[in-house]
């Protein structure tokens, strides 16, 4: 075949042995790859039909290690004389391309010594090439030409045209690629060409500022990034010449543009312009660029600075903070100049809004001066107009306006972390101005940050916070002021703000040491009380609790004193009016209800779950013989009428049954490998009392507690024993009898922790709550414990509080039951069916929107189906669960657009109200305050099938268009709604279509 005379033949030939080298290339020996080499140069100048195969070859070659020196010049001078690149197929071009990289690689130093020659060679390869494929190679040759500092020569200007050409990139991707080239990767890849080397600057910047000054919004944005990429490699010389050019196209650009984009990569550009300048060092008789280039910012922007009413202020202040934040030399040098006008405004106006912009701009060059750290005295602008800036920013605390406020609180919190700048009597006055606005404000939002700013402050100057505002809070706290003439609303109110104030404040060690104490004694003193109010009391100290629970778990010192004072506090006040309860003593009584229990439950498992193992074992060896042999020593205030047993039998004691929630608190929280002492006697003891407890609370927290230690439980018998257990005791009291429902909800716990850890039973289980479904009594309560198994749970068999929970446990749960759930459905009998649909709903409402796109075809008919249910919990899950795939799989509901457009529209109207417990629609704000606590079920379906309807848009126009004058008078209807928030969707979803 190599000698024959057709070429076709010939090609055929060559490609066999091309084939063969491109597997065996490693095995050649060193004169047998310099014969190839010599026959496959000769070959290049044959019919162009055999060139491809002869660039497979020589491409095999340039991968043996046995190269002879000199003939990776030989074959690279063959191609560029010999060879056409731009007249040959993509691939073959991609071969080319693939011989120089090879060669680039491992034979760098000889390809060197061809010097210009070699860059002038590849230009000519690279000229005109347009497959995207390609130029991602052709621009990394550029990189590694310029990076490993090839000869150029002559040829920079060459160079960068021929890579330049491209620039924008100007490129759509086609339908179904299987390259998955996106223009992104383009761009970056050539921009890395172009910002490589400050050789190309007179070229570069020319192009830039003309493309800058173009009407493409893509062509500015891609200009501007690449300026700004430039600008980490160049220095003075490269950017005089230009410096007014590109500072007047900037200015223009954030001054008229109404692009964010536009404007905040223009600020970026101008920040590293400035960076750039300021890193250039500068010889004794050279110009200070960086000077001109900022007096020329100042000049044009300074004086917009005196007119905050007008639309040029906020452009002409961001970019003189873009500039100042370059360097601490552009920082001193502007603020010099704009700090003092700042000022000077302020005092020169007296209106709120006015006040509140020019104290913004100021805001915005103080936290500048973060990023310097300490205030330096000998150059600081800053720190000569302390007195100034402090009289400012305290002016605007005792504003009447509140935004004016929430700028000067923020401006104190800035002032605050810069060392040395207030002083000792600037600080107390700080702690002043923040307790009166955290506690006598009227508007909340003010009050809150205030908060938040002292809880900032609080770290740098805790002696302050210590000496000073603690001791304040404490004596708001505990003062009777209702009784002098305040309202008792607003007695109420000022305690919620020291409580929150007091936890707000705890940010440092020393502090929680002051403000744990005051909150606990507070805790005491509302127990002791008989008001009806008690309870809600309560509940706010332990938010409060909760708080600076949270904020000292990264403190192990602090973490550990909050632990030791807390928790056992708690303990006793619970064990406390537990036995007062027993014993029919009243006071006490508000701190067994379910609420204020809930509220401690998160407190204490904040308190633990960042305990070292060590600690946590110390703690658990005295909470947990507290519940199982009552051993209350470790109590502070210990004396207490009669023995704390909680497991134990009678009615008597069942408010110390209630006090299980604290164990499981406790225990649910600790790290997996710290042992419980007792666990199996333990777990009985809580088994028994989810299963035999009349009171619902204790024997869900008791299921609760139970799941949350078989979920963390070491693999073995002692496990199976335990599990085996607990399916003997669910069994018969999941067939009949009175706690049937008691049963229940411990399957669904057990169910979950075994579910989270995949442990074989877990299957078992299941299968026994599928099998409910069908049950008329227990049918919908489990169908809702679905959501129970998939959703995240707050105090238990979390990550937070060491759960063994496995990733994607959600999609195995899905692959398990999902196809038994549809074929149940269709087994079921009309009065249970909606059970099996709720299930459903549950599962693929928790699933992760990718896995649920795939699944879509085979459950969309059901899920429609779903919508006709008349159980609105069902719709409402339903609804949930359609709303993101409407937006993400457009093209398969595309099919159903009929049945949804009639669905949808039937639901955004509800004809009754029911009330229901709060639905898990996502971020849909309701309440129904006039009616119940609760959100109304009903307005939630009409909210989401409006939000559904609305995301009906997202669907291709021509697949719409039918149903367009159908949706816009059906859709008038809920506009008339009796709740705004329903109007308010309706107006989004009508306006859209």
């Amino acid at each position: 075949c190599l000698e024959n005379t057709d070429p076709r033949m010939r090609g055929r030939g060559i490609q066999l042995l091309s084939q063969v080298l491109l597997q065996c290339y490693s095995m050649l020996q060193e004169k047998e790859v310099l014969h190839l080499v010599l026959f496959y140069e000769s070959r290049l100048q044959d019919h162009h039909l055999v060139i491809p195969s002869v660039l497979q070859g020589l491409r095999a070659l340039s991968m043996c290690e046995v190269l002879s020196p000199g003939l990776a010049v030989s074959v690279l001078k063959a191609i560029f004389q010999e060879v056409h690149v731009q007249s040959l197929m993509q691939l073959d071009r991609h071969t080319v391309y693939s011989i120089i990289t090879n060669f680039m690689s491992t034979r760098e130093e000889e390809l060197k010594g061809l010097g210009a020659d070699f860059t002038f060679g590849f230009i000519q390869v690279m000229d005109g090439e347009k497959d995207p494929r390609n130029l991602l190679v052709a621009f990394q040759i550029v990189r590694d030409l310029i990076a490993k500092d090839y000869a150029l020569g002559p040829f920079v200007e060459e160079l960068f045209e021929v890579t330049s050409c491209y620039f924008p990139v100007d490129f759509t991707p086609p339908p179904n690629d299987p390259h998955g080239i996106q223009r992104e990767d383009l761009i970056l890849s050539l921009r890395a060409v172009l910002a490589s080397t400050p050789q190309f600057a007179e070229f570069l910047l020319p192009l830039l500022i003309e493309k800058l000054d173009s009407e493409l919004q893509s062509a500015k944005l891609d200009s501007l990034q690449t300026l700004t990429a430039c600008c980490a490699i160049y220095g003075q010389k490269e950017l005089q010449e230009f410096l007014p050019s590109l500072w007047s196209s900037l200015r223009r650009e954030v001054f008229q543009t109404a692009s964010e984009k536009i404007e905040t990569e223009c600020l970026a550009a101008l920040h590293a312009l400035s960076a750039c300048l300021s890193r250039s060092v500068l010889s004794s008789d050279s110009e200070d660029l960086l000077d001109s280039f900022l007096s020329s910012i100042l000049q044009d922007c300074r004086h917009h600075l005196c007119e905050p009413d007008m639309k040029l202020v906020w452009p002409s202040a961001k970019l003189l903070q873009a500039a100042a934040g370059a360097s601490l030399r552009t920082y001193h040098r502007i603020t010099r100049s704009v700090l003092p006008l700042l000022l000077e405004q302020y005092t020169k106006h007296t209106q709120s809004s006015q006040r509140r912009t020019i104290l913004e701009m100021l805001l915005g060059f103080l936290e500048l001066q973060q990023k310097w750290g300490h205030v330096e005295e000998d150059e600081s602008t800053l720190l000569s107009l302390q007195a100034p800036v402090c009289s400012v920013v305290f002016s605007a605390l005792t504003d009447p306006s509140v935004q004016l406020q929430l700028v000067g609180i923020k401006a104190l919190t800035v002032l605050g972390s810069l060392q040395g700048f207030l002083s000792s009597s600037d600080l107390e006055l700080v702690v002043d101005h923040l307790i009166r606005l955290a506690l006598h404000e009227e508007d909340s939002q003010s009050s809150e940050a205030a908060m938040e700013a002292a809880g900032s402050l609080a770290p740098t100057y805790p002696k302050v916070f210590c000496g000073r505002m603690v001791p304040r809070l404490e004596e708001e706290l505990q003062s009777g002021r209702a009784g002098k003439g305040e309202s008792y609303h607003k007695h109420r109110s000022l305690q919620q703000r020291c409580l929150q104030a007091l936890a707000a404040v705890s940010t440092h060690t020393s502090i929680v040491r002051e403000t744990v104490p005051v909150l606990l004694q507070h805790l005491q003193k509302v127990q002791k009380g008989t008001e009806a109010r008690n309870t809600q009391d309560m509940v706010s100290v332990c938010q409060s609790l909760h708080r600076v629970a949270l904020q000292c778990q990264q403190d192990a010192e602090g973490c550990w004193y909050f632990h030791q004072t807390v928790v056992p506090c708690l303990l006793a006040m619970a064990v406390q009016a537990a036995m007062q309860e027993s014993t029919h003593t009243l006071p006490g009584k508000a701190l067994l209800e379910e609420e204020v229990l809930a509220a401690m439950i998160p407190v204490i498992s904040a308190a633990t779950t960042h305990l070292s193992p060590e600690l946590a074992a110390q703690s658990v060896s005295h909470v947990v013989p507290l519940f199982l042999d009552g051993e209350v020593s470790f109590l502070p205030q210990n004396n207490f009428p009669c023995s704390f047993q909680p497991f134990g039998d009678g009615e008597c004691l069942e408010a110390q049954r209630r006090l299980v929630a604290l164990l499981m608190a406790f225990v649910c929280s600790l790290p997996r490998d710290v042992a419980i002492p007792q666990q199996e006697w333990l777990l009985r003891e809580l088994l028994a009392l989810s299963c035999s407890c009349n009171c619902p609370f204790t024997a869900t927290t008791a299921a609760k507690c139970f799941a949350g230690l078989v979920n963390k439980h070491a693999a073995g018998q002692q496990l199976d024993e335990i599990l085996q257990l607990a399916v003997n005791r669910m069994e018969p009291g999941l067939a009949e009898g009175p706690r049937r429902m008691q049963a229940l909800t411990l399957l669904l716990w057990v169910t979950k922790a075994l579910v989270l850890r995949y442990h074989p039973l877990s299957s078992c289980l299941t299968d026994k709550l599928l099998g409910l479904l069908g049950d008329t009594e227990l049918g919908p309560a489990a169908a809702d414990g679905f959501s129970l198994l998939m959703a995240e749970s707050p105090d238990v068999l979390h990550k937070g509080c060491h759960a063994d929970v496995r990733i994607m446990f959600r999609q195995r749960f899905f692959t398990d039951n999902v196809p038994k759930l549809v074929q149940g459905f269709h087994g079921a009998g009309p009065d249970v069916k909606a059970n099996y649909l709720k299930g459903l709903s549950h599962v693929l409402n928790h699933l992760p929107k990718p896995v649920l796109v795939t699944e879509l075809p085979t459950l969309l008919s059901l899920l429609l189906e779903a919508l006709s249910c008349s159980d609105r919990v069902v719709q409402l899950s339903t609804l949930s669960c359609l709303h993101p795939l409407l937006l993400e799989a457009p093209q398969i509901m595309s099919l159903h657009v009929d049945t949804l457009v009639t669905k949808f529209l039937n639901l955004t109207s509800s004809p009754t109200m029911v009330r229901a417990p709060p639905p898990s629609f996502p971020a849909v704000p309701l309440s129904c305050p006039l009616c119940c606590p609760h959100p109304c079920v009903f307005q939630a379906v009409r909210i989401a099938a409006l939000r559904c309807a609305h995301a009906l848009t997202s669907l291709p126009t021509t697949v719409l268009l039918p149903y367009k004058g159908r949706v816009i008078r059906a859709l008038a209807k809920p506009l008339d709604d009796k709740k705004r928030l329903v109007r308010k969707e309706a107006v989004a979803a009508r306006g859209e279509w």
